[in-house]
């Protein structure tokens, strides 16, 4: 009987989520609100306005308007610098608006908790930032467009001393420099 060794499955895996994440962020449809017939005089309908423009491409507005796109902050687990797989569509997302828009930018900016000393924050803070740029560039982004930095620990946006903060502690934060 032939065995499969693990790291091949984890690999096929990967590509099946990532090409899942693909083809669910590629094809985006503009909702149009049901026409008035007369029985709802007075009310109106809320926007919809979710995705890319009607051509299918993103437009720099969209970093405002689209819920997928605003959502600029993956987070990480203790002392790892591999995606989560609840990020993949996010990360999707983002390395559309970057092949629909050549002349955008971002800086992927990694952090850490305060555990840890200084050096391996950084280091962490990099690896993670690396870990969203693969991604990114795996769904199609260009690597030209992307810049990493790490702050390690030292832009924590909380300070207290319990998993809760630290948990939030511990991401990559997508910032766009040239919409």
């Amino acid at each position: 009987m032939n065995k499969i060794a693990p790291a091949t499955v984890g690999k096929v895996v990967l590509a099946a989520l990532l090409c899942t994440v693909a083809v669910a962020c590629s094809k985006k449809v503009k909702e149009v609100p049901p026409t008035d017939t007369g029985s709802n005089v007075g009310t109106t309908q809320p926007s919809t306005d979710m995705g890319p423009t009607a051509s299918g491409a993103y437009g720099p507005n969209d970093l405002d308007t689209d819920a997928c796109l605003r959502q600029r902050v993956v987070y990480f687990d203790l002392d790892q610098d591999s995606l989560k797989p609840e990020f993949q569509a996010i990360v999707g997302c983002h390395a559309k608006y970057l092949r629909d828009r050549p002349s955008s930018r971002m800086t992927l900016e990694g952090n850490a908790d305060e555990r840890g000393s200084r050096e391996y924050n950084l280091g962490l803070g990099e690896r993670r930032g690396n870990a969203v740029s693969s991604a990114i560039q795996a769904n199609g982004g260009s690597g030209s467009q992307i810049t990493v930095t790490s702050y390690g620990e030292e832009r924590p946006v909380c300070t207290d001393s319990n998993e809760d903060c630290w948990a939030k502690n511990r991401r990559v934060e997508i910032v766009y420099t040239s919409k």
